[in-house]
């Protein structure tokens, strides 16, 4: 039913909170007694009720709640030793972080970028196609443990370099295994990790990359890439960049720590 032509518009003030208390009382009053006016404002509180159901409100894809965060600076600076303070571009967002000793560069900063990788792009979406056919049925671990000590051997014999296996369980990102996969037309070792119900893929190959981690998303996936030493690495999952940036920080560490105590 059609609310008297004079009250629609003072029927959606009352609705919205915009009428002072007199038009307030002298609404309602009318309200009361036009059965016209009571039927338009039942269904328009109503309709405001079902619209304000949160179930109606779908939650934002992974990839854009993770642009949004690096575009406001939500996701905090990699900690090393301290940090210095960041600087800004336009779709740009840089963190330094101060290191301790040759190679902590990489483990002490981060780069989130909102743009694709600079030259990388069909390799970008190649490490995202291999994470995806990874999650399909026994497609995932050639090798399934959690310790790195039998990880790390089974590579030997079958790839022509030796990829450092860190352990991550404190960092709450647990090593499941690895397995042998094919990128950037060679073969390489993808090192599988977890944090909570997600998968982490991190692929390791001698090769070059930024020295500074750069972030992307890219269908919905995150992907990290850098370079320490002779090694390209890349990793990639569906979680959150700030929990890529924790992933990172206690990667790039423990490698870190590893170099350090080899003999």
């Amino acid at each position: 039913m059609t609310a008297c032509p004079d009250k629609a518009d003072l029927l959606q003030g009352l609705l919205d909170d915009e009428l002072d208390a007199a038009h307030v009382r002298a609404l309602e009053a009318h309200i009361a007694t036009c059965p016209a006016c009571a039927e338009a404002w039942a269904e328009m509180k109503a309709l405001r009720a079902l619209l304000g159901d949160p179930a109606l409100r779908p939650e934002a894809p992974a990839a854009l709640r993770a642009r949004i965060l690096m575009d406001i600076g939500a996701v905090p600076p990699l900690h090393a030793v301290s940090s210095r303070s960041w600087r800004a571009a336009p779709g740009l967002r840089r963190w330094w972080g101060a290191g301790v000793g040759a190679g902590v560069a990489i483990a002490a900063s981060l780069l989130l970028m909102v743009g694709p990788f600079g030259g990388d792009s069909a390799l970008e979406g190649e490490v995202v196609a291999g994470h995806v056919r990874s999650l399909q049925a026994q497609h995932l671990l050639d090798v399934p443990t959690s310790d790195h000590h039998s990880v790390k051997p089974w590579f030997a014999g079958k790839l022509d370099y030796s990829p450092p296996v860190p352990e991550l369980a404190a960092a709450g990102f647990p090593l499941q295994g690895g397995r042998l996969d094919y990128m950037a037309g060679r073969p390489v070792a993808a090192l599988v990790y977890r944090h909570g119900a997600h998968v982490l893929n991190l692929y390791i190959w001698p090769g070059d990359g930024p020295r500074q981690p750069d972030f992307e998303v890219r269908d919905g996936y995150t992907l990290m890439h850098w370079r320490d030493g002779d090694m390209a690495y890349w990793a990639v999952s569906d979680v959150m960049a700030e929990e890529m940036h924790a992933f990172a920080t206690a990667l790039t560490q423990a490698v870190m720590a590893q170099n350090t105590h080899k003999p």
